[in-house]
């Protein structure tokens, strides 16, 4: 689309994602689970007037949270989700229910903006295929989707049953096993011999330590520790087969941070130009770094820490400042630690990168049951509405939309889930906290995001356009938590796709500008973006951020106020 500038040159830019009528409608329905415009009927300029939830106006920033949540209206017969995006992102693993180009564009529509691919599982050619596929959808569908790969990680597993066993062998309670890691045992598993193909396990447990094998499908006490193997006791009775995953809960495990697969894995992140590396098991600040020399120098592919251990707790705030994002792997990292410790972990990971300002996403069992049902269960919801108030920017599908039944539904539903959520959280004191919690002195960059997020919540504004081709501007400014989208104006696609998991983060991909000072050209192609798309009108107030244009490279430090034309 053409644009001819009011305040400057010409400038193209492209539409993707969000299409809408270039006039204001009245007050309509959001697209199921989609792409949400903030469409506003003539008699209701501001949005929050009508919502029973919102926390907007300045009678409502200050009230406490425990009356705001007392005055929520459950009753209330409006879609009091109507006419608001949905601000959080959706990661949708793919897998063989998936990873056709027909069901991802069906995805898409339902809301999903990240798409997973696990390399724990699946050929090269598999996932060559999917990325092949990804790319496809969303030329077609006209959006922006970024696509990540999940790393298998270091990981300890069984070795292979004894022949003539059977397929499985059932490990009785009481009974006693004793767990080599000498390799002549590989292929000698029974009932009293079990092989694990980690050297040094003698060296990381104790008396009393748990092996948990499958899952904790198995649960084992260690109760003597040799030179090349342990003698445990099982505490329950379980059937395990070849080659189970084990986890040692509390042990400080000394395998490399990246294996040889997973060096050959993100090589191939690299050829095929993804956007982002979930790393599993990170344990310390220093596995972030091998993971990003295992990608290459100059290689510009966001790194996303999973913490899944004890280990990569006690460590956090260092692998915090290592990584480019955050996600609470709750699977691995629930048998790692005491099921019951695992919302408290969540909650100090979310919490600390909303400090910071670094993306997290949560993840793992959200919606599990939707592997066979069309509806999850009310615990299911709850849990993904409580990641969205925590301040989760993200929440992630698995199985839910790899291998499983209703992979549409699941999105549908997490994307309503997730719009309800945002709809029901007094916003601005999540900003007036984090705000508080900077350290001083401030670094410039926060001071003129503070103003445009503060800016924004004084006048109501229906968007935050920022001029931002690096997305750091941008990130900046959903450190501090507006209620409204912001429109990151960039003409770099990789940096527009790795917005898509920082929270109300809505990149605008331009053409790249033959004068990157000339401002008003890119702010106008924004604003003429929203208005193409639907979700702004003339008359809307803008809060717009930029460079001065005399230090175009030490980033935005320009606040300023526009009516849309």
């Amino acid at each position: 689309v053409s644009t001819q500038s009011t305040w400057g040159t010409s400038l193209d830019y492209k539409m993707y994602e969000r299409k809408g009528p270039a006039s204001p409608p009245t007050r309509l329905n959001p697209m199921p689970g989609g792409t949400f415009g903030l469409k506003r009927s003539a008699t209701i300029m501001n949005p929050a007037q009508s919502h029973p939830h919102r926390s907007i106006g300045s009678n409502e920033h200050s009230r406490p949270i425990l009356e705001h949540q007392a005055a929520m209206d459950m009753h209330n017969k409006s879609d009091v989700t109507a006419g608001f995006k949905r601000i959080n992102g959706i990661i949708c693993t793919i897998g063989p229910a998936s990873q056709s180009v027909e069901m991802l564009e069906k995805l898409m529509a339902c809301g999903m903006n990240v798409c997973r691919l696990n390399f724990s599982h699946g050929s090269y050619d598999f996932h060559a295929q999917t990325i092949a596929n990804i790319r496809e959808a969303a030329r077609r569908s006209n959006r922006l989707v970024a696509i990540a790969l999940d790393t298998k990680g270091p990981e300890i597993r069984t070795g292979k049953l004894r022949e003539g066993v059977g397929k499985e062998i059932t490990y009785e309670a009481g009974s006693t096993v004793r767990v080599s890691c000498n390799k002549a045992h590989y292929n000698q598993c029974d009932k009293t011999l079990m092989y694990l193909d980690y050297v040094n396990l003698p060296r990381v447990v104790g008396k009393g330590s748990k092996i948990f094998v499958d899952d904790g499908l198995l649960q084992m006490e260690v109760l003597e520790v040799g030179q090349d193997y342990v003698v445990t006791t099982c505490l329950n009775t379980a059937n395990i087969s070849d080659h189970k995953g084990v986890n040692l809960p509390g042990a400080k495990v000394d395998l490399p941070a990246v294996s040889e697969k997973d060096k050959s894995d993100l090589r191939f992140a690299r050829e095929q130009g993804l956007d982002m590396v979930f790393a599993s098991f990170i344990r310390k600040a220093s596995d972030v770094q091998n993971v990003r020399d295992a990608l290459g120098e100059g290689v510009k592919i966001a790194v996303i820490s999973k913490i899944e251990n004890q280990e990569g707790c006690d460590n956090f705030l260092d692998v915090l400042r290592a990584s480019d994002g955050i996600m609470v792997a709750r699977g691995d990292l629930g048998i790692e630690i005491p099921a019951e410790k695992v919302f408290i972990c969540q909650k100090m990971m979310i919490a600390n990168c909303n400090i910071i300002g670094k993306p997290v996403i949560c993840a793992t069992q959200m919606l599990e049951s939707m592997h066979n049902n069309p509806r999850p269960t009310r615990a299911e919801v709850s849990d993904v509405a409580n990641a969205i108030i925590d301040g989760a920017d993200c929440v992630m599908l698995s199985g839910e939309t790899a291998k499983g039944k209703y992979p549409l539904n699941a999105v549908t539903i997490m994307a309503k889930v997730c719009l309800e959520s945002q709809c029901a959280m007094p916003s601005r004191q999540k900003f007036e906290q984090i705000r508080k919690a900077q350290p001083h002195p401030l670094d410039p960059r926060d001071v003129v995001a503070q103003s445009a997020v503060n800016t924004a919540y004084e006048i109501n504004a229906t968007a935050i356009l920022v001029l931002s081709n690096t997305g750091t501007s941008a990130r900046l400014i959903a450190k501090y938590r507006p209620d409204c989208p912001i429109y990151a104006v960039t003409s770099n696609p990789t940096n527009a796709r790795q917005l898509l998991i920082s929270r109300a983060c809505f990149p605008v991909l331009t053409e790249d500008p033959a004068d990157r000072r000339d401002y008003d050209s890119r702010v106008m192609a924004g604003l003429r973006y929203g208005k193409e798309s639907g979700e702004l009108y003339s008359g809307d107030m803008v809060v717009v951020v930029h460079s001065d244009g005399r230090r175009p490279e030490s980033g935005a430090n320009m606040v300023r106020v526009v009516s849309v034309p």
